[in-house]
Formats: C-alpha cells, sequence, structure tokens
C-alpha cells in the first residue's frame, strides 16, 4: 500500500504570520487641527511573509545529469523520506537508489530514470505505508524491495534495498539452497563495525538480525532481489543506518 503525501509533507515549516490590527482613528472636532509636534509617522506596512515554493521537475532525468532540476527532485525525494546523501544538483549513485525506492513504492518501472511515470509519483507524493503501529521498527518490505525505518507507525525513511533472490545456490557446505530472506520478526544480536569477511564475501558493518542474515552496505544493490538473503543497502545508506542508531543491537527488525 502506498499513500500520497505532499512534496513538503515531511518537512514542518513553521510560518511567523503576521498580523496587522486595523488602524485606531483618532476622532477630532476640526478637519485643521494639527498633529503634536512630537509625533511620530506611522511605520511602513510590514512585508507579506511569503510560503516556500516548491519547484516542478519537469525534465527527464538520469545518472550524470546536473543542475537545478536535479536539484529539486532531490529536495523533493528528501522531503518526502526517501534516503538520499544531500542536496548537490548532481544525480550520481544515491540518488539513483532513491529514484529506484520511489519507483518500487509506485509500483513502476524500476530503471532509475525520472520519466513521466517517475514525476507523477513524485507530484503524488508517493510514500509506502507501514504495517507496524507502535516503537522503532526497520521493516523489509520484500515485495517492493524496501527498507523503512518506522518510528509509531509513521515511515520516516525509506531505503532502496535488494534482498534474497530465491534462486539455487551451493552452501558453504556443498548442499543446495535457496536464497530467501525468511518473513518474522527479529532483533539484531550482533553486529561488526567493518567489514566482515564471510563464505560468500565481505558484508559492510553488518547487522545481523537472523543467524546468519543481516542488514549490510554493498557496492551492487541492484532494482531486483540479488542477495542470497541479506538485505543490501548501499555503504553510504549503512553507514547512515549505523549513524543514526535505527539498528541497534536489539533493534526490532520486521520482514514482510
Amino acid at each position: 500500500m502506498v499513500s500520497p503525501r505532499s512534496p513538503f509533507a515531511r518537512n514542518t515549516v513553521r510560518t511567523t504570520t503576521l498580523t496587522l490590527g486595523a488602524a485606531c482613528a483618532l476622532a477630532v472636532g476640526s478637519p485643521l487641527l494639527a498633529a503634536p509636534a512630537h509625533a511620530v509617522p506611522a511605520p511602513a506596512p510590514a512585508a507579506a511573509v511569503s510560503s516556500p515554493t516548491t519547484v516542478e521537475v519537469t525534465s527527464d532525468l538520469r545518472t550524470g545529469d546536473t543542475g537545478a532540476q536535479v536539484s529539486a527532485l532531490q529536495e523533493q525525494l528528501s522531503a518526502l523520506g526517501y534516503w538520499i546523501d544531500g542536496v548537490d544538483g548532481h544525480f550520481g549513485l544515491h540518488t539513483e537508489h532513491a529514484v529506484l525506492a520511489l519507483q518500487k513504492a509506485a509500483g513502476i518501472d524500476r530503471d532509475g530514470i525520472v520519466g513521466p511515470d517517475t514525476r507523477a509519483a513524485l507530484s503524488a507524493g508517493t510514500v509506502p505505508s507501514a504495517t507496524t503501529e507502535a516503537g522503532s521498527v526497520v521493516e523489509i518490505d520484500l515485495e517492493r524491495q524496501l527498507l523503512l525505518v518506522v518510528t509509531g507507525g509513521e515511515v520516516q525513511s525509506v531505503i532502496h534495498t535488494s534482498t534474497g533472490s530465491g534462486q539455487p545456490y551451493e552452501g558453504s557446505d556443498g548442499s543446495e539452497r535457496i536464497a530467501t530472506t525468511p518473513t518474522g520478526e527479529y532483533a539484531v544480536f550482533r553486529d561488526v563495525d567493518a567489514w566482515d569477511p564471510g563464505p560468500y564475501g565481505a558484508l559492510y558493518r553488518p547487522k545481523y538480525f537472523n543467524g546468519g542474515i543481516a542488514v549490510h552496505g554493498y557496492p551492487s544493490v541492484p532494482a531486483q532481489p540479488a542477495s542470497k538473503g541479506c538485505a543490501r543497502v548501499s555503504l553510504a545508506a549503512m553507514d547512515w543506518l549505523w549513524e543514526q542508531g535505527h539498528l541497534d543491537v536489539h533493534a526490532t527488525v520486521v520482514v514482510r
């Protein structure tokens, strides 16, 4: 399920409204009554306080593009909660990942390119919904391949992820296994603040929540499920998850 949201609904803007009271008139007996010598001229009317405006994204955008339209895209993605590493006007890897996350939430083609359908999803404020209702939880949505940071039932951040591919592979013991990310509710029980060597390659700063299955950083996070069971995110997104404490030991992880 997704729900529409204004591109700036997540950032509460406090606008100070300046209310001008009606001027008080002085009733006098004669229209020729002079003003007192010490009278102070009335202050000039205060300028109206304008509300911030959203720059509409109207261009097709893709990796390598730069400029004001990319900045507008990044600002709106960030305002909706799609994780991005900053607004710099450059369409790089993390902007592509945020676009992929939006496309996944909207159920449209996952190509990382901002075309008409993606612009429509952005304008509609499309964000995924949480399934949990209380507490601080990290949800992994297998269908949409999204990692959601949720507080009190509200999605705070959305991160592009790639989980178990569903394909067979040879286990470290020589047996054939299927690459799956099992559903259920778990808790982070161990983490490694480094590249953690493993039988299928090193995992970046992993947060283990189910045996050898972890949320971890990885150089490649494709649009489709591709791991042997873990939830991959970009290296920078993993750094952010560590910094924010969303996956500290004992944190709840819901895979659905």
